[in-house]
């Protein structure tokens, strides 16, 4: 039964039209046509495409006035906002969600590992853990989960740096978040980034541990889910 994690307040249905850069997507919002912040850089093309449904939050910035968290994905929705991702493992990890967290809490944010900057730090039983959290949204035969959608040199980077600290006595964990709905297992992209996937490979030979977990967005009640906390890794 799917956990219920994160209310959103305030989203609003929108109408993707396009994506104009990176960063920002042209919706449409009751009959008007305004720009709204994206923050996953992935290229994301089976839902930043015409005419998807949207779901956006009003935000008070300076050139931008909305912020796209998710895209229709049937009658729930794929969570595209990564900072949604995090704040929704976060409280996962806080409730005791995760069977294979419980008893973890976050010690620190954005720790610096080499040249790399690792998502968390955590406090597991006594042992400290880095854990780096990549976002997959992006399916192969409708149940399965894929990262990356695109070539990722800044994966590569942390994966190395991730398996330097496990040579070095450390533990970390490199964790996929499948955030869509009716995902039953997730695998490495081979196809766009095989570089990655044999780093991955190896990094779990050294000792790097390897984990996936599915939410989604309903937007019936507005509010994030955890779907899956053990989701099944292909390698």
């Amino acid at each position: 039964m799917p956990y219920p994690l994160l209310r959103i307040e305030g989203v609003r249905e929108c109408t993707v039209i396009s994506r104009i850069n990176k960063f920002v997507v042209k919706v449409k919002i009751d009959n008007d046509t305004s720009k709204a912040y994206l923050n996953n850089t992935g290229r994301l093309l089976d839902y930043i495409a015409r005419d998807r449904i949207g779901y956006c939050i009003r935000v008070h910035g300076r050139k931008l006035n909305y912020r796209l968290i998710a895209v229709g994905d049937h009658e729930l929705g794929a969570i595209l906002d990564t900072q949604l991702q995090e704040k929704s493992f976060e409280y996962a990890v806080s409730r005791n969600y995760i069977p294979w967290l419980i008893g973890c809490h976050v010690l620190r944010r954005n720790i610096r590992l080499g040249s790399s900057i690792i998502d968390y730090l955590l406090e597991c039983n006594s042992n400290s853990i880095l854990l780096e959290i990549k976002s997959a949204v992006l399916r192969k035969n409708k149940y399965i989960a894929l990262y990356p959608d695109c070539p990722s040199l800044r994966g590569r980077k942390q994966v190395k740096s991730l398996i330097t600290h496990v040579l070095g006595g450390g533990k970390a964990i490199l964790l996929f978040i499948a955030a869509m709905p009716y995902v039953k297992a997730f695998t490495i992209n081979r196809e766009v980034d095989n570089t990655l996937y044999e780093l991955v490979v190896n990094a779990v030979k050294l000792g790097v541990k390897l984990r996936a977990l599915s939410i989604y967005y309903d937007p019936k009640d507005n509010t994030v889910y955890l779907d899956n906390p053990e989701l099944d890794v292909i390698i």
